[in-house]
């Protein structure tokens, strides 16, 4: 079976897309890699989406549009990925882009994800799945992560605890051991927060390779600040995203420090802080090995500081090494969900979310008939029958 997956993440500056062929043989589900692509968003559309998240006002004239803007640029990447299989696909995963993530007092009331899947599936003529959080959140769930399905599937925990790490807008962690259930939960600001200080003070969409931080230094004041913040000391599952870590959360902290920052040393904080969070984690649940992806492993200086903090206690690899590019790995886990769907079986683990059951992810928009089911004459009358 042939799966195009579509993934953008939290820092929304494009989509991942990647074609996947699955097979199965008993108990083993083989997967192979077809090719993947990565799209930049023109920056307009990049502005739109940072104008609707919060904690800023919007409309429903701008979710609507950017709904549908999303699902034409999310279209085309679901053709790229077709031309990846070879022509066809079976199916389309495309989780959409979340514009808002409903927590209070730590449960998770709601999700949602713009991106049409109509659209996706009229410009493919595929069955589309999409709405993958929310059947989660329906059954008690935080809907999020979701990737530890494919973390548990794909690491070895016979070999001793691990971890898996993608360090996207936000971190999150998986850890798998033997005999023990499988742990997964958002860790913190990967790159959110490096992201929003790299536009506010460098009026650039990131620091590149981590350069600038690099230059700069740690304001110790700051980073304690910063680690004060409740979330951290939430035990999970829990989740969490732009909704807390965003620019105007970085303001507030930099207006209680009372003390102006330079550029650099404010970028070297933020990577201290995603640095040292991540490797508490890590710490805490005892690993040894972490395995990474996710844009935050181009970044040499986080990179650098996550090895230096696991050195003696965890080795960092990342998934190029297990044959999953680190850049695509999101994309190849939500094909892999949309293989459990497709087939009936749940994609997310209830000892990561904390749902009451495990739940059977998505919602489908076919192309056409559902799946297999024999296209039929249209009707010409209907009867009503007491």
């Amino acid at each position: 079976m042939k799966i195009v997956g579509l993934m953008s993440g939290t820092s929304y500056d494009g989509v991942d897309v990647v074609a996947a062929e699955f097979t199965r043989d008993g108990e083993t589900l083989t997967l192979r890699p077809l090719g993947h692509r990565s799209l930049d968003y023109p920056d307009d559309l990049r502005a739109e989406i940072g104008a609707l998240l919060p904690p800023a006002a919007t409309t429903i004239e701008a979710v609507c549009r950017l709904d549908n803007r999303l699902g034409e640029v999310f279209a085309e990447a679901a053709a790229a990925g077709v031309e990846l299989a070879g022509g066809t696909a079976d199916a389309v995963v495309s989780p959409g882009q979340t514009v808002f993530h409903w927590v209070e007092a730590g449960r998770v009331r709601g999700t949602l994800q713009l991106g049409a899947p109509a659209r996706v599936a009229a410009r493919v003529g595929v069955p589309v799945l999409h709405d993958l959080r929310s059947a989660d959140v329906a059954a008690g769930g935080q809907g999020a992560p979701l990737v530890p399905a494919f973390d548990a599937l794909l690491l070895d925990a016979a070999a001793g605890p691990r971890a898996a790490l993608n360090l996207g807008g936000i971190a999150n962690l998986t850890v798998v051991a033997a005999g023990a259930p499988v742990l997964g939960y958002d860790v913190g600001p990967a790159n959110a927060l490096l992201d929003a200080a790299a536009r506010r003070f460098l009026d650039r969409p990131c620091d590149l390779d981590g350069a600038r931080a690099a230059a700069g230094r740690v304001h110790e004041r700051l980073l304690a600040l910063l680690l004060a913040e409740p979330y951290y000391a939430a035990a999970p599952p829990k989740s969490t995203g732009k909704e807390l870590f965003h620019g105007r959360y970085l303001d507030d902290r930099l207006a209680a420090l009372g003390e102006p920052v330079a550029a650099d040393d404010l970028l070297a904080t933020l990577t201290e802080l995603t640095a040292r969070t991540v490797a508490d984690a890590c710490d805490r649940h005892g690993v040894t090995e972490v395995i990474a992806a996710g844009g935050g492993v181009r970044n040499p200086t986080l990179r650098a500081r996550l090895a230096a903090l696991g050195e003696g206690r965890w080795r960092l690899r990342t998934t190029d090494e297990l044959g999953v590019p680190a850049q695509a790995k999101e994309a190849y886990a939500f094909a892999l969900l949309g293989w459990l769907s497709w087939h009936g079986l749940p994609g997310a683990i209830p000892s990561v979310t904390g749902a009451s059951r495990a739940a059977v992810l998505g919602s489908w928009t076919p192309s056409g008939p559902p799946f297999a089911a024999t296209p039929a004459e249209p009707p010409r009358r209907l009867v009503v029958v007491p």
